[in-house]
């Protein structure tokens, strides 16, 4: 029986391909160019030219196509470029992987996806943990899009991890980290008192973050669900601007107060209150189930429980 796999194996398209060919498609989807791919990857023009006749042969499509004196990607190649990136990292994981390790001898690298406001609280103190107790080790903070958070699934196959608040992602493993509170921010001579007024909420401009049909905030979503559509001057993919948007105008806007520190920094700006209770955020590290019995994986999960404790600690005393 085993040798009847194996020949299915041996026999399969697949065990034909060279992994090199991935590397190379993926040099070529990016840079667009035989030459420059072949200079990123240290190779001779025409060696990697060779790689792309193959390529050719293989998915019958030119890859590159001519046109005028540049190349541009072929409709298919287009199609590829996705797949070819979550591929070539799966690939590296798997070689990467170690029968035994030790955090403080690996050089493995860790992709978390989130928002700048996950990479300044938690992200922060995360690489802080890593450093002292595996120096090899880092971390690759690569900012979600409504996109990504809309395709976590796939996306989560070839990232170890998405840090963003319960709401928006299910059926995946997670472990809850902090606990946050959502502050209203208006400029230093707004109109508005100590609190906010739901009159205020109605009538002045607002500064949103992430406001899509998937994308939105907790906080967001609760103004509207209290009957008031905002008036926005401004949506911005970035918790950090908020205030910087805000410094100067008559408008309003929400952070976490986790952030009002940084905010302060900025100048300009009072933090009020609600005229409504908010929904606290609970902030979680999400993963797909591929990474369950890694045990590095594993290490860096308890990493963030820690960092999480400390950030809501931190929270807490500067509130």
């Amino acid at each position: 029986m085993e040798r009847g796999v194996a020949t299915v194996a041996e026999n399969s398209p697949l065990s034909r391909l060279d992994l090199n060919l991935l590397v190379s498609l993926d040099a070529l989807l990016t840079e667009q160019s035989v030459t420059r791919a072949a200079d990123r990857l240290h190779l001779s023009q025409p060696a990697l030219s060779a790689s792309l006749a193959r390529l050719r042969t293989h998915f019958g499509d030119q890859i590159l196509a001519r046109r005028g004196n540049a190349y541009e990607l072929t409709p298919f190649a287009i199609r590829l470029t996705e797949h070819t990136s979550t591929a070539l990292e799966a690939a590296r994981r798997v070689f990467e992987s170690q029968a035994q390790w030790e955090p403080t001898e690996s050089t493995r690298e860790f992709s978390i996806y989130g928002s700048d406001y996950g990479f300044v609280t938690i992200g922060r103190v995360v690489s802080e943990l890593a450093k002292q107790r595996a120096p090899g080790v880092r971390f690759r903070f690569m900012l979600h899009n409504p996109s990504i958070v809309e395709d976590v699934t796939n996306r989560l196959r070839s990232a170890d991890g998405m840090v963003i608040p319960h709401g928006h992602v299910s059926d995946l493993p997670y472990a809850d980290l902090w606990r946050d509170e959502w502050r209203a921010v208006v400029a230093d001579e707004s109109e508005v008192g100590e609190q906010l007024t739901m009159d205020h909420i109605a009538r002045l401009p607002w500064v949103m973050t992430y406001q899509s049909r998937s994308a939105y905030t907790s906080a967001a979503r609760q103004v509207q669900q209290l009957g008031v559509e905002p008036r926005i001057d401004v949506v911005a993919e970035s918790f950090l601007s908020v205030a910087h948007f805000i410094r100067g105008t008559d408008r309003i806007g929400l952070i976490q107060a986790a952030l009002v520190p940084l905010a302060q920094q900025a100048g300009g700006i009072r933090i009020v209150g609600l005229p409504f209770e908010p929904t606290p955020l609970v902030n979680a590290l999400w993963w797909h189930p591929v990474h369950g019995r890694d045990p590095e994986h594993a290490w860096m999960r308890g990493l963030f429980e820690e960092a999480g404790r400390i950030v809501e600690s931190q929270t807490h005393r500067e509130d």
